[in-house]
């Protein structure tokens, strides 16, 4: 969430977080059953759901069922991005710009003001622009990923973050300061209806179930996620976590490859919840360290990667089963936040959120590659051209 601090209490205070002032110490891990005593994760080998026979109507069909992220595999670039320039766009939350990056060098190529407090860059569901998102400013400026060049900012209330419909209908801005979704026509950007959230304080990151009809969003200062029905725009119900922690709470969400449960990561927890497929009941809980913030498949889709913030490390998981592999950490400590994988998936690009740095980690074995300066307060970078036939939002979750 927004980070509103001075850069004297930045560098004292690591337990601070994406939301408001500076939160308390991390909480131990929460007492579930799927845990031995050691504090390893127990394997989990949830039934994945069947093939829904009703999808979202006008999202393209899945693949292959035990990979709903098997279009998005290394190298696998639509036509529509084969000619973008590779860059990576770094929007920064405390000076109000955009940096831009070039792969190959690692070096700063670009920077661009674009408004109050940016969040984050996300890709379209067609591929085809790229939008810093500015919650305090209330716009998004559009970037053309072929010249990497900005447009012209426009009106969208609150767009904390943003996401788009499986079906590439709706562009939904998540309204976390006013607690609600607001759903637009990402052709004309008029509003078209909203969703009321009131009890998701801190409305945050989303993922969608295989078949496209249901959405969770996390609520980090409620200790919960909210459940929306996509065709309807419909809050269906909330679920609370085992241990509600509403000062930094649930953040990202991730939903397996094989659609078999959804990966929480809490902060305060220092670990994932694992929520089932239906969306309706935590299953069980996995610790990876302090901080747990940021959620990114690998290109095969095999492991799942965890960025926990405020101890400099990135916890490797198996993604199907949530079974600890090993742990990446970045050689001096660090804050690695929200990012994504390269096209070819041997880079994982983080911003560092309180360290003014972008890292950059090897996939093979999480060697850093390079850690390059950035402006004050880094946060939802978005690694482009990647690969996929469409984009659901946030730092570039394609299917």
């Amino acid at each position: 969430m927004r980070v509103r601090l001075t850069a004297v209490v930045l560098a004292g205070v690591l337990a601070a977080g994406c939301s408001s002032g500076t939160g308390p110490a991390p909480s131990s891990m929460p007492d579930m059953p799927d845990t031995n005593g050691t504090g390893t994760a127990v394997p989990h080998l949830p039934t994945p759901p069947a093939p829904s026979p009703n999808p979202l109507p006008g999202m393209p069909p899945v693949p292959d069922p035990h990979d709903v992220d098997a279009a998005a595999g290394a190298g696998l670039l639509s036509p529509a991005v084969v000619g973008d320039k590779p860059l990576v766009y770094v929007p920064h939350s405390g000076s109000g710009d955009v940096w831009v990056i070039d792969p190959a060098t690692f070096r700063v190529v670009a920077k661009y003001p674009a408004g109050k407090e940016l969040q984050h860059v996300v890709p379209s569901w067609d591929l085809r622009t790229l939008y810093a998102t500015d919650d305090r400013g209330d716009h998004v400026l559009p970037f053309d990923p072929k010249t990497g060049l900005p447009g012209k900012a426009f009106p969208v209330v609150d767009p904390y973050n943003m996401y788009f419909t499986p079906d590439g209908r709706y562009a939904i801005s998540v309204a976390e300061r006013l607690r609600k979704l607001v759903w637009y026509d990402p052709h004309t950007w008029q509003a078209h209806d909203e969703t009321p959230t009131p009890e998701c304080a801190g409305i945050d990151h989303a993922d969608f179930s295989p078949d496209g009809r249901t959405a969770v969003f996390t609520c980090e200062f409620a200790g919960r996620v909210a459940v929306v029905d996509v065709a309807t725009h419909r809050l269906l119900r909330m679920v609370d976590m085992p241990h509600r922690n509403t000062r930094m709470g649930p953040q990202d969400i991730k939903l397996a490859p094989d659609g078999s449960v959804y990966y929480i990561a809490d902060s305060d927890a220092n670990g994932l919840w694992v929520l089932d497929a239906a969306a309706t009941k935590v299953l069980r809980f996995i610790p990876t360290g302090r901080g747990a913030h940021g959620l990114y498949l690998s290109r095969d889709a095999k492991q799942l990667y965890v960025t926990n913030r405020h101890e400099g490390s990135i916890s490797v998981l198996d993604a199907y089963t949530g079974a600890p592999l090993t742990t990446w950490h970045i050689p001096g400590g660090g804050s690695p936040d929200m990012g994504n994988v390269t096209a070819d998936g041997t880079q994982l690009w983080l911003s560092g959120r309180y360290d003014r740095v972008v890292y950059v980690l090897s996939t093979k074995d999480g060697a850093l590659l390079a850690k390059i300066p950035a402006g004050n307060e880094p946060h939802g970078l978005c690694v482009w051209p990647q690969p996929g036939r469409y984009s659901l939002g946030h730092t570039g979750i394609t299917r």
